[in-house]
């Protein structure tokens, strides 16, 4: 008979790698109790406001809203993520229905750099989507033409200040590689800043915790200026969305979500960028620089500007 001996430190490790077992896998590690918009109540908290030209339509009925809310499809299948359908996107990725007058104007802005197989699956998929909302959309693609570390606030605050020369009121900050899977989470701007992308797959369709607020954001114009934008400082992986959520904090701006039933997202997989070793320093001191490091600050050279099919590309050194 085979007799194992297993020392005090094995039984120590194994029972510090069980904790860590039950940790990663326990519900209740996130903040799985939040508070949010239920999915009758979010059509009222919408803000309903578009650019000029199209508030200057006059010929067709509003368009209505309560069929893509109450129905709230799950669409993230073939053939919306294999090709765009029926596309009929204006030049520079550019659309609003021609049967009725949308009530929304949104600015989806991507900031972006090597990852062209996730853009171009973000791009069939999101406009099949966007288009079954029946808003008035464009999508920006912001991309870092230079070696430096990937700058994503930077590209932001460039893309923001590009979308609202145009007149947009409702900025949609959007990770490349984040796809919402309902349709009734509709892409106009709510009263308060909105952490679109809440109910995530990757975290188990859990929120991590109740401060976070990335990867898919929703502001109006005006609430994007009152905070000076994002930090300029954050390059590399991590923090400018926690110094985000700092700024609004600092003006007394609640942010909100819409229930989780609308708000699942699920995430491509990826190559994780260099996190930003600077990041907790910056954080600790970001109040200090609130009002200088921003949009006020941003300092940048347009290499080019496009109109492509599907997207207006704006090329950048940061």
């Amino acid at each position: 008979m085979i007799k194992f001996r297993i020392s005090q430190r094995q039984i120590v490790a194994c029972a510090f790698y069980f904790v860590v077992l039950v940790y990663l896998l326990w519900p209740g590690r996130f903040a799985s109790r939040y508070e949010y918009i239920e999915g009758e109540e979010i059509y009222e908290q919408l803000v309903r406001k578009t650019t000029k030209n199209v508030s200057l339509m006059r010929n067709g009925i509003r368009c209505d809203y309560s069929d893509v809310l109450e129905e709230n499809v799950y669409l993230y299948r073939r053939p919306f993520t294999e090709e765009i359908i029926n596309n009929n996107v204006k030049l520079g990725g550019e659309w609003y229905p021609e049967d009725c007058l949308p009530s929304f104007s949104t600015a989806i802005i991507i900031p972006y750099r090597q990852r062209e197989s996730q853009l171009n699956q973000f791009l069939i998929y999101m406009h099949n989507y966007l288009r079954r909302q029946r808003i008035h959309y464009r999508i920006f693609v912001i991309e870092q033409y230079d070696p430096k570390p990937f700058n994503r606030a930077k590209l932001f605050n460039i893309g923001a200040l590009i979308a609202m020369k145009l007149d947009f009121p409702c900025l949609v900050l959007h990770d490349v590689d984040l796809m919402p899977l309902q349709l009734g989470h509709l892409y106009a701007c709510s009263q308060q800043p909105r952490h679109m992308c809440s109910s995530l797959d990757v975290f188990r369709y859990n929120l991590p915790y109740r401060g976070l607020f990335g990867g898919v954001v929703g502001i109006q114009s005006h609430q994007f200026m009152k905070v000076n934008g994002m930090s300029n400082m954050f390059s590399g992986w991590g923090g400018e969305d926690d110094d985000f959520y700092a700024r609004l904090a600092n003006k007394d701006i609640e942010i909100c979500r819409f229930s989780p039933d609308y708000s699942r997202y699920t995430m491509l997989k990826h190559r994780k960028e260099a996190p930003n070793k600077d990041r907790v320093a910056f954080l600790r001191n970001g109040h200090l620089r609130y009002h200088t490091d921003g949009l006020n600050s941003l300092v940048y050279k347009e290499v080019g500007f496009k109109l492509h099919n599907l997207f207006t590309h704006v090329l950048v050194e940061t």
